[in-house]
């Protein structure tokens, strides 16, 4: 299959596994959630009453003094006192095998292709480091809320992007399957397609 370089009277010649294959909602869900859920920190703890400082002692006796009955200075109603159900530092990574993240992206891309939102330059960047300069690019190109994927970093196009609401720069190492799909348009160069090409081969 063909992908049209949008700025060129060109086309490039791809791989349909890669960017022909039918859309796999299912995996697609699967990798993304694990990609999110290995993105938590996961470090919160607070302590039960076993675990707050303070005495064990009955703070007053049973009856007779009037006021409400207390067995112990660290329960969850006193101040300073143990949380109910105290939250505690978990691992919520889920394991993802290689094949399952690659048919991911393969789906991704696939998709993006047949909604027409997939869009591939022969080359993109901007000669300074002007938020201005690539703005009027994006403008020119009608592109707004857009990822823009270049084969390796460009500092110069990473740092004028990053000022820009709903812009991103990525490399193809920096990729991955939530940031494709959070954009409405990727904007992918040449050299580009073929890195992935090759990642996804």
């Amino acid at each position: 299959m063909e992908l049209v370089l949008k700025d060129a009277q060109s086309a490039l010649e791809v791989s349909e596994t890669t960017f022909g294959r039918d859309f796999n909602e299912a995996l697609v869900h699967q990798v993304v959630v694990a990609y999110a859920a290995n993105a938590r920190q996961g470090t919160r703890a607070q302590k039960t009453r076993a675990e707050v400082t303070g005495s064990g002692k009955k703070p007053w006796r049973q009856k007779g003094t009037g006021r409400a009955r207390a067995g112990s200075v660290k329960g969850p109603i006193w101040r300073g006192g143990g949380v109910t159900f105290a939250a505690k530092t978990q691992d919520h990574s889920q394991k993802v095998n290689k094949k399952m993240y690659r048919g991911a992206l393969r789906s991704i891309f696939s998709e993006l292709v047949r909604q027409e939102r997939l869009v591939v330059v022969e080359s993109f960047g901007v000669e300074a480091p002007k938020t201005k300069e690539l703005k009027a690019k994006l403008k020119a190109m009608n592109l707004e809320d857009v990822l823009i994927v270049t084969a390796e970093v460009d500092e110069n196009l990473f740092l004028a992007a990053r000022n820009l609401y709903k812009v991103d720069v990525r490399d193809v190492a920096g990729l991955d399957p939530v940031s494709l799909i959070a954009f409405n348009t990727v904007l992918v160069t040449a050299d580009a397609v073929k890195q992935i090409e090759e990642m996804l081969a």
